[in-house]
């Protein structure tokens, strides 16, 4: 995972929920309220598969190496969480 990536694309969802604190705050239209939390969702969503994707990469790497079946029961507990955002 690109630490320094990744911590960009948060800064930048950061500043999307800013504007929208900003949005209601100026009583916005709805639809604009709504298609901004949209899109923070949204990039709140890629943010958390790029990170699944190292995550699984690197527990499929160490059970390769270690043949520890519990790095493969972590994996799978924790793609269930995932699956729930």
């Amino acid at each position: 995972m690109d630490k320094k990536k990744l911590l960009n694309r948060l800064r930048r969802i950061e500043g999307q929920v800013r504007g929208l604190q900003k949005m209601i705050e100026e009583e916005r239209e709805c639809n604009d309220i709504l298609t901004q939390m949209s899109a923070i969702t949204g990039a709140l969503h890629k943010t958390g598969e790029e990170i699944v994707r190292s995550y699984t990469k690197t527990c499929i790497m160490e059970y390769d190496k270690s043949g520890d079946e519990t790095l493969l029961e972590d994996l799978i507990a924790n793609l269930s969480k995932f699956k729930n955002l």
